[in-house]
């Protein structure tokens, strides 16, 4: 069974499509020409990198009249975040914060 989480370290795993991530994090709502812009890869495979990056909710999608608008969805990667990174930060914060402590204690002696 493939969970949302590995959708989503699938999606990450590949240079290009974090660098369409990385496009719509500059500019948000881009269509595809304007994503096809300044990369080395053919119309087509922007589009079958852009559908492995909707269907891990990393890129949302809105239809503008003709024109299709993509969105970063940052809430998957902060998800992410959150389980694999952000309870290490904890402990380092603690660390600092008593490395501080013991640093002003001395001054004081």
């Amino acid at each position: 069974m493939v969970t949302d989480e590995d959708k989503v370290f699938k999606a990450l795993a590949d240079a290009s499509r974090r660098q369409l991530l990385d496009k719509l994090r500059q500019k948000n709502g881009l269509t595809l020409g304007e994503l096809c812009e300044d990369h080395d890869m053919s119309r087509q495979a922007v589009t079958k990198h852009l559908v492995l990056l909707e269907a891990a909710n990393l890129v949302v999608t809105v239809k503008q009249g003709r024109e299709k608008l993509h969105y970063l969805n940052p809430v998957p990667i902060n998800e992410i975040y959150m389980r694999w990174i952000g309870q290490f930060e904890q402990s380092r914060l603690d660390a600092l914060y008593n490395l501080k402590q013991s640093l002003k204690e001395n001054d004081h002696e």
